[in-house]
């Protein structure tokens, strides 16, 4: 009988054990974790620098003549830019990047065709997601579509 309460107690105090033990590994794993996210988003110090506007204005074109413009930019940070995709906000506009990272001091740039499909006043968006302290940028094509 002395016996079996001396199994039991030694049982339970294993299980006590093992969840404390249990608990601080997962505490300790949670905060390096958070600590890593911390050190990943402090450390994004690469930065854009525009030659010009962030919007550029093609003035008037004429319908199904695809019109292109390059929006070129250097990195003034101290890490590597890079950028990770370049959306257009609809079909008629397509975007290409510099795929490469962009070493600090060195020039890329984001080159976005548009195709007018309507005659009217336009202005299409093109999103920029990158490493930069700004990581999300949007450029600007507008103008007016002539027949």
């Amino acid at each position: 009988m002395l016996q079996n309460v001396a199994m039991q107690i030694f049982i339970t105090l294993n299980i006590i054990i093992m969840k404390k033990l249990f608990s601080t590994i997962a505490f300790v794993l949670l905060a390096l974790g958070l600590h890593a996210q911390e050190i990943a988003v402090s450390g994004a110090n690469a930065e854009f620098h525009w030659e010009e506007s962030q919007t550029y204005d093609f003035g008037k074109i004429a319908k199904n003549v695809p019109v292109t413009h390059s929006f070129r930019f250097t990195n003034t940070g101290d890490t590597p830019l890079i950028i990770s995709s370049a959306k257009a906000s609809c079909g008629c506009t397509v975007a290409a990047f510099t795929k490469d990272p962009i070493m600090p001091g060195a020039s890329g740039e984001i080159t976005a065709t548009y195709n007018a499909q309507k005659s009217g006043l336009f202005q299409k968006g093109i999103t920029i997601a990158s490493n930069a302290q700004e990581n999300v940028v949007v450029l600007y094509l507008k103008g007016e579509v002539t027949e």
